[in-house]
């Protein structure tokens, strides 16, 4: 996100803004009292506050998809029929349950009768294959799994690498369950079925899941390679939804949110979803993200919020204009990564009143969220931050000649640290060992404890700040974190490939860095097919992480530490006048092949001509 001097927030910006900060105090209070959880032994969490938005709205609409509308007593005792079942199962608190099923209210009713249990979904990344979901799986070592019809081939192909019992792989139609638990193929148990003669009574347990307890694995790309597993725990739930759902937001009963965003992420998952459940709101979904169908379905849902992320809002804006743009019933949208050169459009054209602009991570201890409803940021967090001064080559954070850190200038870019304390703890990943590689002690005095982002942010006064750029070896394309270190690590399977290094690169009027690799061939540029090639990248990795371009290099240049030179890669990018010697080649929206990069070819990537 870019700054200009019109982006910094001045008194006479906030003075406008009094009248809504005082109408909307009452619900802060309220909000933050919500999510305030203190006592170790309270109630709380996801299934609590869903059983508690079902006796404020039981006849209201909880989840809708396609034709399916279930209301908020109809969703619980869904839930509840399964938990029972579940439990009966030897399914208790603290296990751990792989959900691996697309966007559809199978989903998060599987969810939400785990999460009655205490036990913990692992939300497996639907777009995985191959070795990279083999890893998630085995990294959480789940007692079940619970698969998508959707989903089968994919988990077939690595059932026999992970290690979970035939009586515990339980499997989910892929159509509306509710009515018809269709047939179950051979080696799974058909869930809905086994379970349709459940209690609907609540479950005790959903009284004995308290803040330290784990509700969520969700996988994050990190920056040392295959995924890792962030803890989300029930107590930072009840303040994610609260500050958004509540304080942000201020949702109710009468408010529908429409989502597309993949549900195995912590935006659609906890923001999105969170928010709906604490206003004991309508949550509308859509199975995959559909530009042209988007505005339809709001309609068709009478949605008063959108979830989103800044790619989505991109490809709304690309879509011809229409005369009923306007016509809609969003006031509200809550999401992250939406740009500056986006932001007053989208708003002019569709009418929204309020972007909630945020900046989390599902790994990390900090929120920011504009509340205030102010142009270009991410907003405030009422956790302790601060920017401080990093290294652009190491992308390690400054040390002074007395060991501390130097924090940065209003205006001025830098690290982002968030103070660790009981008022902000770290979850971290399952690993204990990743965990400790984010904190950094003795930050600005003895003692302190910092968690270290790994993402540049601007401060623009009065506590708000813009996002700037990630830092480290992940870049983020088509709203997914991708880690270089897989791409290397799968690239460098190929027969053909000696050496390939990753990188982001931008691509002009695109949201992110879209993914490109130098590779050396293991014997000659006249030896790689480049439709070959693709094929393999397509086939071992998901689309958004299939490098778009690729430089080809006799030899790599390296440190004097042998570290890969990849300032200067991404700097150079896809241009043939930039990279000498080393041809470039690029695939093409709509094609099957890898093409060599020409003056043309880059002028009309640029020019827009092709769409990412």
């Amino acid at each position: 996100m870019s700054s200009t001097h019109k982006d910094m927030i001045t008194w006479g910006m906030m003075l406008r803004k009094l009248p809504s900060i005082v109408k909307a105090l009452p619900r802060v209070v309220k909000g933050l009292k919500v999510a305030n959880v203190k006592q170790p032994d309270q109630p709380c969490g996801l299934a609590f506050t869903f059983e508690q938005a079902t006796q404020r709205n039981p006849e209201g609409p909880a989840l809708l998809h396609g034709t399916v509308s279930l209301s908020y007593a109809q969703a619980n005792q869904w839930a509840n029929r399964i938990a029972h079942h579940l439990h009966a199962q030897g399914i208790g608190k603290g296990d751990v349950v792989g959900i691996f099923i697309e966007n559809r209210p199978e989903l998060l009713v599987t969810v939400l009768a785990v999460a009655k249990l205490g036990a913990i979904s692992a939300m497996l990344n639907t777009s995985q294959t191959q070795q990279a979901l083999v890893h998630s799986v085995n990294l959480v070592n789940p007692v079940a799994i619970v698969v998508g019809g959707e989903l089968v081939e994919a988990y077939s192909a690595i059932r026999d690498r992970v290690s979970i019992d035939a009586a515990r792989t339980w499997w989910v139609a892929d159509q509306d369950t509710s009515r018809d638990p269709g047939q179950v193929p051979a080696g799974f148990i058909n869930l809905m079925r086994v379970s349709a003669d459940g209690s609907s009574e609540n479950p005790l347990s959903s009284q004995q899941v308290y803040l330290d307890d784990p509700c969520f694995y969700i996988y994050t790309s990190g920056t040392t390679g295959l995924p890792k597993a962030g803890v989300f725990k029930h107590g930072r739930w009840m303040r994610s939804s609260a500050s958004f759902g509540m304080i942000a937001l201020d949702m109710a009963p009468g408010d529908i949110v429409y989502c597309t965003l993949p549900l195995y992420h912590a935006t659609g998952l906890c923001v999105c979803w969170g928010s709906a459940i604490n206003g004991a709101s309508g949550f509308a979904i859509r199975r995959k993200f559909s530009a042209s169908q988007f505005w339809n379905d709001v309609r068709k849902y009478r949605a008063t919020t959108i979830g989103y992320v800044g790619e989505l809002c991109r490809y709304l804006i690309d879509q011809p204009a229409c005369a009923d743009d306007r016509d809609n019933p969003v006031v509200k949208m809550v999401g992250n990564g939406l740009r500056p050169g986006v932001w007053s459009e989208f708003k002019q054209r569709f009418g929204i009143n309020h972007i909630c602009e945020l900046y989390a991570a599902s790994d990390g201890n900090i929120g920011f969220t504009n509340i205030l409803n102010f142009d270009n940021t991410i907003g405030f967090s009422l956790m302790s931050w601060e920017l401080v001064e990093y290294a652009h080559d190491g992308c390690a954070p400054i040390r002074n000649s007395k060991g501390f850190m130097q924090k940065v200038g209003k205006g001025r870019e830098g690290l982002l640290l968030a103070r660790i304390d009981d008022k902000a703890p770290l979850d971290g990943y399952t690993d204990p060992q990743k965990t400790a590689k984010v904190v950094l002690h003795d930050v600005f005095e003895k003692g302190d404890r910092y968690f270290n982002t790994g993402d540049l942010l601007r401060n623009i006064g009065f506590g708000h700040a813009q996002f700037v750029d990630r830092l480290g070896d992940t870049y983020r394309w088509k709203g997914e974190n991708v880690s270089t270190t897989e791409v290397e690590n799968i690239l460098l399977q190929h027969p053909h490939i000696a050496e390939a290094v990753a990188y982001g690169v931008e691509i002009h009027n695109t949201n992110g860095r879209a993914g490109m690799a130098a590779i050396t061939p293991a014997e000659s540029l006249a030896t790689l097919d480049f439709g070959e090639l693709l094929s393999f990248a397509r086939a071992q990795m998901p689309a958004y992480a299939v490098p778009l371009f690729l430089r080809v290099k006799v030899k790599m240049e390296t440190t004097g530490t042998f570290k890969y030179q990849k300032t200067r890669l991404k700097d150079e990018a896809f241009d043939p006048g930039k990279t000498g010697d080393d041809p470039v080649y690029a695939w093409l929206p709509g094609s099957d092949t890898y093409v060599q990069v020409t003056e043309q070819v880059l002028a009309d990537i640029h020019g827009g001509k092709f769409r990412y």
